[in-house]
């Protein structure tokens, strides 16, 4: 795709100031995940729900890195993938496949995000999964579900079993694939991913030192999630640091807003 077909007219006078507002999120949200190391080529998503809407959403244009993507590029797709308005950028239907699952059976995931980082797939290949072996894993652990592998998720077969695995919870291990991760905003989908893909990071050198490692016992690992979501340290912390984080894009280059 050559530089010029990189530029396009803004949206920001076409839409609504609340899709507007998403567009801008999940176009930051895009570059963040390109800027902490967890983008693999093109071959991720990151899906947010247009806002007053129950079957459209935003995905990347396939085919652009994260770390060019803006807030006019994302396109807009209905439940099956499909364009649901006319944009020069292709989509990878296929890809939606996850998310539209997620996204069809829990109204609160307005946003999923999805990650194939080496951390986070070397724990997807590990039969214990996440261990308790940190504070950061202690904000997870109490809300995480695992998937099994059936191969490339490409499939509608699958989505029962996918979304009954998720079940309630915010944060997803895809054995022998990868991490997912949903929130109410765009915000809370990120900065759980931060945790869980910390976590799994923290797991993986611990594992190389090749030393015994301490397992938080049981009942710690019980009370601590509900003691650090009510410290806001869970169920606030997208909209106490996702500003910061939009100063730290804006500091270096604004031009997701575009």
């Amino acid at each position: 795709m050559t530089e010029s077909a990189l530029t396009i007219r803004s949206l920001k006078d076409k839409v609504s100031p609340e899709e507007w507002a998403v567009r801008v999120d999940l176009a930051a949200c895009y570059r963040l995940v390109s800027r902490y190391g967890w983008e693999d080529l093109v071959f991720t998503h990151i899906s947010a729900r247009v806002p007053g809407t129950q079957d459209h959403f935003l995905i990347n244009p396939y085919g652009l890195f994260f770390d060019e993507i803006t807030a006019s590029s994302l396109v807009k797709i209905d439940q099956q993938g499909n364009k649901a308005e006319d944009s020069p950028f292709p989509v990878n239907a296929a890809g939606f496949v996850i998310h539209s699952a997620i996204h069809g059976a829990r109204h609160d995931a307005k946003c999923v995000l999805h990650t194939h980082t080496p951390s986070g797939v070397a724990v997807s290949t590990q039969r214990a999964g996440l261990l308790p072996i940190s504070q950061h894993s202690m904000s997870v652990l109490g809300s995480l579900s695992y998937h099994d592998f059936e191969g490339p998720a490409l499939r509608d077969d699958e989505k029962p079993r996918l979304v009954a695995d998720l079940g309630d919870k915010n944060s997803l291990i895809l054995r022998n694939h990868g991490l997912l991760t949903v929130g109410e905003t765009v915000a809370d989908a990120f900065v759980s991913m931060y945790y869980l893909e910390t976590s799994c990071a923290i797991q993986v050198r611990a594992q190389s030192g090749g030393g015994e490692l301490i397992s938080v016992p049981k009942e710690i690992i019980e009370s601590s999630y509900p003691q650090m979501a009510g410290a806001g340290r869970v169920g606030n912390r997208g909209a106490l640091v996702w500003p910061g984080l939009l100063r730290r894009l804006d500091r270096s280059d604004s031009s997701y807003r575009n």
